[in-house]
């Protein structure tokens, strides 16, 4: 992987989220590091191990799309985390076609719904919340072929 090392891109993920905290209230990095966890485990590339890294920072606004485009990271990383990113008044539709058009997109949104809707996650949310997440995480991994969560 040309220019930035997984280390620097972890390290630009950390500074980026750190202020940030998810639906439960948890520090966002905890959700990060789920998900680069899982790519690991699903044996990810370092390409997507670098992309599970920043595959929230352009859609949380905590970097640009500028950002993205002049950093030192292989073409196939910036495609990742494009893929990864759902654009403001994206249908599902849309978003889960360029995940699936978008090699090794699907691995990284695979372990970002795995969780997304861990059940100790989720048991932390208000019975509404919970369910609405539930609903929404059962229709992408259907539009993405993927077996349910």
């Amino acid at each position: 992987m040309p220019g930035l090392t997984l280390d620097q891109v972890e390290a630009i993920a950390r500074r980026a989220h750190a202020h940030e905290v998810d639906v439960t209230g948890r520090p966002y990095m905890e959700h990060v590091q789920a998900v680069v966890d899982g790519v690991r485990e699903r044996g990810g590339s370092k390409e997507q191990l670098a992309a599970a890294w920043l595959h929230d920072t352009l859609e949380n606004d905590v970097l640009t799309r500028e950002w993205l485009d002049s950093a030192e990271l292989a073409q196939a990383v910036k495609d990742l985390v494009d893929a990864m990113t759902k654009r403001p008044g994206e249908s599902d539709e849309s978003y889960t076609r360029r995940i699936l058009t978008t090699r090794g997109a699907l691995l990284i949104k695979d372990a970002d719904l795995a969780h997304n809707a861990d059940p100790n996650r989720l048991a932390l949310l208000d019975e509404p919340t919970r369910n609405r997440l539930r609903e929404k995480y059962t229709v992408l991994r259907e539009l993405l072929g993927l077996p349910a969560g």
